[in-house]
């Protein structure tokens, strides 16, 4: 009994301590934060780092537009060069100091086959032969002979080095570490029409690099003028989020280049993601005609090497895009806040003017007057109450003010969207059109779009190339706005185009100020902004309206040469007729005693003289017939501007050396330059 309550007595006690200790380790436990560069190594899809193959494009990808943006920014014509450099498992294990080791137990492997399974596949390798040279005896037709199937265990990466060279603006040599080693900083941040916009790029393919090769990122970059370039070799700490730099030294520039090289090591997969760089490539040529690529890919096995060059068809670039000021009605409290911490006006009335646009002097004291008494013209900016700020954010929400204009906006421009179509699929017709800058929830966008019929390397169907930024987007294609619209709201029947059996290349392109991307791959745009998808399905149709009428004109053209056709058969048989008609008049004149006309009587007296022929009566009748033909498609030529006959591709060099006294003149379907 005493031992009953001793145990019964003991359990509370112990009990009371379990409850104690509790608390006190709430109290030891720590709060962990994770830098930008942790977070983005974890959530790597987010900036398509989904797997190697689609890392290995989404590196080519950053590469490439950031050297894009490098060069656009200082109105200098790209030149990019791309390589692909396929790295071996024993060039890469020397690469990073490590030996090679002889497997000592294979069925440690991941790619083990045990004895069971070789037997099964030897015997149907041995049947699939046995069937092949049964169909050789039999006269069939050989199918290929598939490869043997390679077991490829997990472990079995394949790694790349991807280099990227351009003539850009370069980067300033102390700054080099940070633009590419630390995540979330770089010169994009504002309110302006950009390719990027997070800071990533080529940072999150250092990032990748780090995880699959450890291997650090090597730059090259002189700017404009330098006597040197500047050389780094870095990686990036993860944990911190800063840039971990083993070299950075300057060089000398006999060369006296400027721009970028960047060349980084990582784990990808080419063989899955081939067609997509290529095919990014390709689009890229399209909406940047004005840009010259060069793209290499380079293995040890020499039928899989692969260069293609992209070249230049125009020295026109467009506009480089302005920063511009926020829209009252695209900003939310936190904006307010940090506008008034940043700016440099003292009262209200200046910060209304001066930090968002379409608010002059008259409107802001309009504004100011219907925020109420506590506020005034003259009150200091920066001594503004959270109350105060609710309010000027709830009258922005409520009040009108004009839509802000697409001046701030670089759209390819008709003239080089059609060059770019033109030379990447050479197509039979092509239709263009530029929409005015048309607004969503404040910011301005503009919708280019193309199509065309036929071309080289073109499928049957409905072909889509969606740009946003003068960026390609590859994937998700089936909820993008520009694809429903194409599949579901245009009547293409109706413009006398057979979306199943004609090539059709349909070519959206939309610029912005922000560009309302779905999903964190910025992949495609959503079908849900009513804005949008109106300006989209109006460009596209006004392009389907342009191709009827030169498809009308078309088919009116080949009836005319059906009819020709028809009546050349003919002229034999005519002719034939004609000419025994009035070989039987000529033969009864005199009976009948007939009066004739004079010209009359002259044809028949050719007639009996054998002056005129049935061969001559051909050829005239054909000759007429060709005149008829030529005057005919003449006037067709001078309405569509389109000639049947073949024509050679003319191609105008651009003019050597500098010139500072030019006129542009440009229209969607030619450009002239005028040099004095």
């Amino acid at each position: 009994m005493d031992d009953i309550n001793d145990q019964s007595l003991a359990e509370p006690k112990n009990a009371k301590k379990r409850k104690s200790k509790t608390p006190n380790k709430a109290k030891e436990s720590v709060l962990k934060q994770k830098s930008p560069a942790e977070f983005f190594a974890e959530n790597k899809n987010i900036a398509g780092f989904d797997n190697p193959g689609k890392s290995l494009y989404t590196t080519v990808r950053e590469l490439v537009e950031n050297s894009l943006d490098s060069a656009e920014s200082i109105s200098e014509l790209p030149v990019i060069e791309i390589t692909i450099e396929e790295i071996t498992k024993m060039k890469f294990n020397s690469m990073i100091g490590l030996v090679d080791r002889e497997r000592v137990d294979e069925e440690l492997y991941d790619d083990y086959e045990t004895a069971k399974a070789r037997e099964k596949r030897l015997v149907k390798e041995a049947r699939e032969l046995e069937i092949q040279a049964r169909n050789a005896a039999l006269g069939k037709k050989l199918k290929e002979t598939p490869a043997l199937k390679v077991i490829k265990g997990r472990g079995e990466a394949s790694f790349y080095k991807v280099t990227c060279k351009d003539n850009g603006k370069g980067m300033p040599h102390d700054d080099i570490p940070n633009m590419l080693g630390r995540v979330l900083s770089g010169t994009k941040y504002g309110l302006k029409q950009t390719r990027g916009k997070f800071g990533l790029g080529a940072k999150m393919a250092l990032i990748w690099s780090k995880m699959s090769t450890g291997l650090p990122i090597e730059v090259s970059s002189s700017m404009t003028g330098q006597t040197y370039i500047s050389f780094c070799r870095l990686d990036i700490d993860i944990h911190k989020n800063i840039p971990h730099v083993h070299i950075h030294e300057k060089r000398d520039n006999k060369d006296r280049w400027h721009g970028a090289e960047i060349q980084v090591i990582i784990e990808g997969n080419w063989t899955t993601y081939r067609s997509k760089i290529l095919h990014y490539m390709r689009q890229m040529a399209v909406i940047t005609p004005y840009a010259q690529f060069l793209f290499k890919f380079v293995s040890d096995s020499s039928d899989k090497n692969v260069t293609i060059r992209f070249a230049r068809r125009t020295d026109v670039m467009p506009p480089v895009p302005l920063e511009t000021k926020h829209h009252p009605s695209a900003v939310d409290l936190l904006l307010i806040k940090r506008l008034i911490a940043e700016t440099t006006k003292q009262n209200l009335l200046q910060f209304l003017q001066h930090e968002f646009v379409n608010i002059g002097k008259s409107y802001a004291e309009r504004l100011i007057g219907e925020m109420g008494p506590e506020f005034s013209p003259k009150m200091a900016v920066k001594s503004l109450s959270s109350q105060q700020i609710v309010r000027i954010h709830q009258l922005f929400r409520q009040a009108k003010f004009d839509d802000p204009s697409g001046d701030c906006l670089s759209p390819a421009g008709e003239y080089n969207l059609r060059l770019g179509i033109i030379k990447e699929l050479h197509p039979d017709m092509v239709a263009t059109y530029s929409g005015s800058p048309t607004v969503f929830e404040g910011h301005p966008f503009i919708v280019e779009a193309g199509i065309s019929l036929g071309g080289k390397d073109v499928k049957q169907g409905l072909n889509i190339f969606r740009f946003a930024n003068r960026i390609p987007l590859l994937f998700e294609q089936g909820a993008d706005v520009v694809t429903r619209t194409a599949v579901k709201r245009i009547n293409w029947n109706s413009y006398k185009i057979n979306q199943i059996q004609d090539k059709v290349g349909v070519f959206v392109s939309i610029v912005s100020t922000k560009i309302p991307f779905k999903g964190t791959g910025k992949e495609y745009i959503g079908d849900d902004i009513s804005e949008i998808a109106s300006a989209v399905k109006s460009a596209m149709k006004q392009c389907c309206s342009q191709l009827k009428s030169k498809i009308v004109k078309k088919i009116q053209a080949r009836e005319h040469q059906e009819r020709k056709r028809i009546f050349t058969g003919y002229i034999p048989d005519v002719a034939r007729a004609f000419h025994e008609c009035l070989s039987e008049t000529a033969q009864g004149r005199e009976k009948k005693r007939k009066d004739y006309e004079e010209d009359e009587a002259d044809i028949l007296e050719k007639i009996s003289n054998k002056e005129i022929t049935e061969a001559l009566l051909k050829e005239k009748l054909a000759q007429h017939i060709e005149q008829v033909d030529y005057e005919m498609a003449l006037e067709y030529a001078v309405q569509s501007g389109v000639s049947e006959e073949p024509r050679e591709a003319i191609y105008i060099p651009a003019l050597e050396g500098s010139y500072y006294d030019y006129v542009d003149l440009q229209s969607p379907v030619c450009f002239f330059r005028l040099v004095q």
